[in-house]
């Protein structure tokens, strides 16, 4: 049996990052640098960076198509059936980190996976992954809700309320630090192994997977033409470097994208872009009440219903 043909998928991938790169590079004015490379064992991928920009402090939107031939453990703790498969996985992620503490940090990946059959007359098992989810250090509420309703509007065609609030409340899961009992952010949409249970077809996984990638330039670029040129001080440079901590230990500790490029031999430096260039940490510090840091944490850092 024969798996899906990914040919479409890793064209669509590729033009993608393209159209989001000439976006972003429109806001900030700055090239990105351009890196094509090669990953020992298969495949590689083109990652494209900007730092220092006159908007982003740094940013990173990452195309990979690798294989291997065996599926690296962080794949394989909550699909325990596709150890020892060979596989094959491609997709497009990015981080944006504005320099001005007013805009927030942004990411979005989609991805596509196959696993091979266990057995000749077995089918390969393949599924699609993706999200976007929003980190603001100073927020505006007007954004926020512009965020999630943009990101509804995607995935209504592929399911209604009852599938958006499902990847919504999925995405509010998944980026929660453990360790802190906090989210990283207020969310917006996560889902994956969508088609790995043969429930969904290839052309619905593929659309709604798709929808959430075209949705994000919409999800992102007013907030961030709303609050490039808002004035901001050390205070707010040094909060936002204390939060970026967070972000920090998420994707080393938790973010299964950092954890399977890391463990399946991809490249370190296309991973860790992900990382801010500058973060702080401090000793059990506490926002004062009633400031505009603890405003973060008292109406943002909550569950709610944005839409």
């Amino acid at each position: 049996m024969t798996a899906p043909d990914a040919a479409p998928v890793k064209a669509w991938l590729l033009d993608l990052q393209a159209r989001i790169v000439a976006a972003l590079e429109r806001l900030d004015g700055a090239p990105f640098r351009k890196d094509s490379w090669e990953r020992p064992g298969g495949g590689g991928g083109i990652s494209r960076v900007l730092e220092d920009g006159g908007f982003f402090e740094r940013g990173g939107v990452n195309f990979s198509h690798v294989m291997g031939a065996g599926m690296p453990a962080s794949a394989t703790t909550h699909r325990p059936e596709l150890a020892g498969r060979s596989f094959e996985a491609m997709g497009v992620s990015l981080v944006l980190h504005p320099r001005n503490p007013y805009c927030p940090t942004v990411h979005m990946n989609v991805r596509f996976f196959i696993a091979a059959p266990a057995r000749p007359d077995e089918a390969p098992i393949w599924w699609f992954g993706g999200g976007m989810d929003l980190t603001p250090y100073y927020p505006f509420e007007e954004d926020v809700r512009h965020f999630h309703s943009t990101c509804k509007a995607a995935v209504l065609p592929f399911g209604g309320e009852a599938e958006h609030r499902r990847l919504k409340e999925w995405c509010d899961r998944y980026f929660f630090l453990k360790h802190r009992n906090e989210p990283r952010g207020v969310g917006g949409l996560f889902f994956d192994d969508l088609g790995a249970d043969g429930a969904t077809s290839f052309d619905a996984a593929f659309g709604l997977t798709r929808s959430v990638g075209e949705a994000f330039l919409d999800a992102y670029l007013p907030i961030a033409d709303r609050r490039r040129k808002l004035p901001y001080g050390e205070r707010e440079r040094d909060f936002q470097a204390y939060r970026r901590g967070r972000y920090v230990e998420f994707n080393l500790v938790f973010d299964r994208g950092t954890l399977f490029g890391l463990q399946s031999g991809g490249r370190t430096e296309s991973i860790l872009m992900s990382l801010p260039p500058i973060v702080k940490w401090r000793y059990d510090w506490q926002p004062e009440p009633g400031s505009p840091e603890a405003k973060l944490y008292d109406e943002f850092l909550v569950p709610r219903e944005w839409c």
